[in-house]
């Protein structure tokens, strides 16, 4: 509306002095009528003109699409349309030779051109970058060096806000001259990369499914493509492996690499992966290989830390009745326990395991905390039942004890250490205590049938699933049958 008010303030003056009484009033002489007739019509035009821009702003806002001409254009097309009028309103209404103006404004715009060569090749250059749709408002781009998100073309520049919160104005000729790449085009979806090095010792399939599982435990990296690993060389350090992911919210990037990258440490501490590090580094773990042949207090002091967090979880342990709390073996077998099992180390957002898969192991949680959720199904309808496993709790022990598969998936919440029991570990317990396999058939039943209605809302369980984590018969013999292999 603000674009129709002055041509309309114009366009009514010019009406009201076109009436023959107010016109008599305010002019004596006929010589003025032909050219109040002349403005009459070109504030009609111009009128006409804007009232159409807006319509079309208006339906193209209506639809929620960005208007199809860049400012640069629009106003170039506009002054054409004005000029048009105009010089049609001079030869039709005041029937003045328009021909020596058209010979003056050639040679006026030669001698504009020449004296406005760079000015003319950044209008050009924007119109190029507009026709040929390189980028537009809102894309985040890389141009010279320069990566950002464009929030400004106009005739002159290009206005580009970088990560540092600065705005970059790149003049359009250099746009147009430079590599521009263009992360928001054709989709939202962008690829990154983080390459890594890994040891000869280390198996490239051991390495290639690290790295993809690093990625996918990061909630901004998509499942859709799925990450990818490529070995990339044999170096002398080492081979250098990469691992391609892809993202939508580029915005992000820098903070969605580091968690992939963070990720890819914990998976390689986890799996073994050796990472070559310079010699000085190589030179303390020959150092700490020694002390723990001699029995170094502080490998001693480890491993007393383990088995104090297996004597203080309720993992083998009576949960209920006038036992609760006590120990189901001799301390002296959870010191052996200790011995065997494994601290692994999770960055925030890393998944433990997810609901459905097959696991046989258990995790106890030493420090930090794990984020549980159930996705069950009543009445065909979905919903999730959240908990939190805290430190000397157990999770995952259902599909360690009946084979079943996961019922939950596991979300680490902050920097946490978890005791990884797996089935060798246990069954080499079981083992040493016979009674210990019926003991624990019991318990783990009698838990299951309290929980069977809501078991079988969980779609990962079949029928038999359910069915056999209640039955003491069919635990006891998974639980020798741990033993056997």
């Amino acid at each position: 509306m603000k674009r129709l008010f002055f041509p309309m303030v114009f366009l009514l003056i010019t009406l009201g002095l076109k009436i023959n009484s107010v016109r008599e009033v305010l002019f004596t002489g006929e010589k003025i009528y032909p050219y109040l007739n002349a403005a009459f019509w070109f504030f009609l035009a111009v009128f006409v003109i804007r009232l159409g821009d807006a319509l079309l702003h208006v339906w193209y806002a209506r639809r929620k699409v960005q208007f199809p001409m860049p400012r640069v254009l629009h106003t170039i097309t506009m002054a054409i349309l004005y000029l048009s009028a105009l010089f049609i309103i001079l030869k039709g209404v005041l029937s003045i030779n328009i021909t020596p103006f058209l010979a003056t404004s050639a040679l006026l715009t030669m001698i504009i051109g020449l004296a406005l060569q760079g000015v003319l090749s950044n209008l050009l250059s924007g119109l190029s970058l507009h026709f040929t749709k390189s980028f537009g408002k809102g894309d985040w781009v890389e141009v010279a060096s320069e990566e950002g998100v464009v929030i400004d073309t106009n005739w002159r520049e290009t206005r580009i806000l970088n990560r540092d919160s600065n705005i970059v104005v790149i003049p359009n000729n250099t746009m147009a001259s430079e590599k521009i790449t263009n992360f928001s085009y054709p989709n939202k979806k962008t690829a990154l990369t983080i390459s890594v090095k890994a040891g000869y010792n280390s198996a490239p399939t051991e390495v290639f499914a690290a790295l993809c599982e690093a990625a996918a435990d990061v909630p901004s990296v998509l499942e859709r493509p799925a990450p990818e690993a490529h070995l990339l060389e044999h170096g002398d350090l080492g081979t250098t492996y990469r691992v391609k992911f892809w993202i939508s919210d580029f915005v992000r990037k820098h903070q969605i690499m580091a968690d992939v990258g963070r990720n890819i440490w914990f998976q390689f501490k986890r799996r073994n992966l050796e990472i070559p590090v310079p010699l000085s580094d190589k030179m303390k773990d020959v150092v700490g290989s020694i002390k723990a042949k001699q029995g170094i207090p502080e490998i001693a002091a480890k491993q007393k830390r383990l088995f104090h967090s297996l004597l203080n979880s309720n993992f083998l342990r009576y949960q209920e009745g006038e036992k609760e709390g006590e120990l189901l073996v001799a301390e002296e077998e959870v010191g052996e326990l200790a011995r065997t099992v494994r601290c692994l180390r999770f960055a925030p957002g890393e998944v433990v395991c997810r609901q459905g898969e097959k696991g046989e192991s258990c995790y106890i949680v030493i420090s930090g905390r794990i984020n549980g959720e159930i996705i069950y199904e009543e009445k065909g309808k979905k919903y999730s039942s959240n908990f939190k496993v805290e430190p000397y709790l157990l999770f995952g022990e259902m599909s360690l004890f009946t084979g079943m598969p996961r019922t939950a998936t596991g979300i680490i919440d902050v920097d946490s250490e978890l005791l990884e029991i797996n089935a060798v570990d246990f069954a080499h317990l079981l083992e040493r205590n016979p009674a210990l396999a019926e003991v624990m058939a019991d318990l783990v039943s009698r838990r299951n049938k309290k929980n069977q209605k809501f078991l079988k809302k969980i779609k990962e369980l079949s029928a038999r699933d359910v069915e056999e984590s209640v039955s003491k018969k069919s635990i006891l013999a998974r639980l020798k049958s741990l033993i056997s292999r």
